[in-house]
């Protein structure tokens, strides 16, 4: 049992650009600035934050970038000793008619997006992954959805379990990155956030750095 060492999480983290209707995506400054936050506030024990990095608001046309993004995640943990770290895939989004956190069990092979994403694609009813059978077919997180939002309302959060995550371009992200962690046998989840004028930036923050902390103490 001793033999493999301390078990570490490494959390890597996206938020989005913005996007029709939203011209200031929070989850874009939460992501920007996540490290510097977590820098002064210090990393809980057992956890390594990753990469940050902000997606383009886009489905099908973002796609090569989206997997060049999972994939760097994966490399880097190739000479890491097997059974000693742990990767977790944490994706925000905003629901702008949101007033509260929402912790998302699950993603929907389904791309029918209410407007064009900021390339210009604009899917109806059609499966993410077609190979998954039709726009029925869910993935669901690994992770446990009911416990995280039990430990983040027991910190003083709004927040709820969430198991519809749309149809638009988070719950699309959400999907693709479901079935790459099945693949490489990590994990993922995503985390639906308010606007600012909602709940502010400072909170915001600080939720995003107490989701860090629970994801440290799940392992």
């Amino acid at each position: 049992m001793g033999s493999e060492g301390p078990q570490v999480v490494t959390v890597h983290v996206t938020g989005f650009k913005k996007f029709h209707g939203v011209s200031d995506n929070p989850t874009e400054i939460i992501v920007r600035n996540l490290k510097e936050y977590m820098e002064k506030k210090g990393l809980p024990k057992g956890l390594v934050l990753g990469s940050c990095n902000v997606l383009e608001t886009a489905g099908e046309g973002a796609l090569t970038t989206l997997y060049e993004i999972l994939e760097a995640a994966i490399t880097s943990q190739d000479n890491e000793p097997s059974g000693s770290r742990q990767v977790i895939w944490l994706h925000f989004g905003v629901n702008s008619g949101s007033k509260r956190f929402a912790i998302e069990s699950q993603a929907v092979n389904e791309a029918t997006f209410r407007c064009e994403d900021e390339l210009g694609w604009k899917p109806q009813k059609i499966p993410i992954i077609p190979s998954d059978g039709d726009i029925s077919q869910t993935r669901k997180t690994v992770l446990p959805v009911n416990d995280i939002v039990k430990d983040s309302a027991a910190m003083g959060y709004d927040v709820a379990r969430s198991d519809d995550a749309g149809r638009f371009v988070c719950n699309y992200v959400y999907y693709h990155s479901l079935r790459f962690a099945e693949q490489q046998r990590i994990k993922s989840l995503f985390v639906h956030v308010p606007l600012f004028y909602t709940i502010n930036e400072e909170t915001q923050l600080k939720f995003a750095a107490s989701l860090l902390e629970i994801l440290a103490s799940l392992h």
